[in-house]
């Protein structure tokens, strides 16, 4: 029998993803689960997105420029200098979400086996994106005793080796939640001018902010064009996950010459997805104003409920819409697996995802959860309020 590749036996299955089945299983026996356990938003979409591909007058459905319509890169830059980010249209390749953005980034800047040092707990896709492109990632551990704040600079100039091409990082994060500060980031613009590496930010959740902070971005630093790349998506921010539409935005001329061979190896991005996509560039302020209050309530509902529960430690996100939860379980891929299998609370049960699957480093935090607060308010209520009691139970 022909055999699988090694890429393809190393290529990680998705913490959030492979826990559908005992979440369809539990569905099937009646019992209603709460999905904690994606970053799926329940916000609507904005409407002249959704309307912009309604009222499209197409005769032939074309393939687009490989970079993406022109008209929507110089509407996206213009957009990003509103909010005082330096970026050219020419700086700008759309990409078919965040996640091929990454790809290109990787395949741009690193070679078969070169290490790329990542802070975690990380966005669990990055292992995978990692492992198409052949790249070895480099682990410096965030604790959540910190907030999962930047780790000390000393941890990643020790991780630095001759195969060192990058450092990334999410802000805000996911999976934690955490918001890094302006001086966090200029520490970082050192090290990678010190060292000769890249900065790749995936400041997807830019916009998602609380308690009066602000989001500060890799390309607002001085002295650091040749060395930053942002990576940017729909998905969240227009509450779009399915139209599949990101870009990659560097200063660096031969980065993005390079990554234009890997848009033009894939043809181009997807037309109507665009259409949508520039349009939703024409969403009213107050849309965000409104999102993010939403979801401000909703952090603060759901880490008030859970500092309620007796050996439960919450790490308190200040962007995003996720948090990590340390629980009294000594296994918590065991503990979710059981809240859908085994266990249910007047007919209800919830979905986390296990936090081990966002770390790299072996057995690291198995006792720990992500949980997004996607959900309305009084569905985050009942969530914690089932938690509570499945933990009680299942610590018998």
């Amino acid at each position: 029998m022909p055999k699988i590749s090694k890429k393809g036996q190393q290529m990680p299955e998705s913490p959030i993803r492979k826990l559908v089945p005992y979440a369809e299983g539990a569905k099937k026996r009646g019992v209603k689960v709460y999905h904690l356990n994606i970053g799926q938003p329940d916000i609507k979409t904005p409407e002249v997105a959704i309307n912009a591909v309604k009222n499209v007058d197409i005769k032939v459905l074309e393939y687009s420029h490989s970079a993406g319509f022109e008209s929507y890169r110089k509407k996206l830059a213009a957009s990003y200098q509103k909010i005082n980010l330096p970026i050219n249209t020419e700086d700008i390749i759309i990409t078919t979400g965040g996640s091929e953005a990454l790809l290109f980034a990787m395949g741009s800047t690193m070679d078969t086996d070169d290490e790329i040092i990542i802070p975690e707990p990380f966005y669990a896709n990055y292992n995978g994106f990692s492992t198409a492109s052949g790249v070895k990632v480099v682990p410096v551990i965030s604790t959540i005793e910190s907030g999962f704040a930047l780790p000390p600079i000393a941890d990643f100039e020790k991780l630095i080796t001759p195969k060192t091409k990058a450092i990334l990082i999410c802000n805000p994060g996911n999976p934690t939640g955490y918001l890094y500060s302006k001086e966090e980031i200029f520490q970082l613009a050192e090290l990678v001018k010190k060292h000769d590496l890249f900065l790749i930010a995936d400041e997807v959740y830019r916009e998602f902010t609380y308690d009066g902070l602000s989001h500060f971005s890799v390309m607002n630093v001085p002295g650091l064009e040749q060395h930053a790349i942002m990576i940017d998506s729909v998905s969240k921010r227009y509450s779009m996950c399915g139209a599949r539409i990101g870009c990659i935005v560097s200063k660096n001329k031969e980065v993005m010459s390079t990554a234009m061979k890997f848009a033009q190896a894939r043809l181009s991005p997807p037309t109507f997805a665009q259409i949508a996509s520039e349009a939703a560039l024409d969403t009213p302020l107050s849309y965000f104003d409104e999102v993010i209050s939403e979801y401000k309530e909703r952090r603060d509902i759901l880490v008030n409920e859970l500092q309620k529960i007796e050996g439960v430690q919450v790490a308190i996100p200040k962007g995003a819409f996720y948090c990590i939860a340390k629980l009294p379980v000594k296994n918590a891929d065991d503990f979710a697996q059981w809240l859908l299998e085994n266990y249910n609370f007047n007919g209800e049960t919830v979905m986390v995802a296990p936090a081990a699957g966002f770390y790299s480093s072996p057995n690291v935090g198995l006792d720990e959860v992500r949980i997004a607060y996607v959900l309305k308010k009084e569905d985050l209520i009942k969530s914690v309020q089932i938690l509570k009691e499945a933990l009680s139970v299942y610590q018998k």
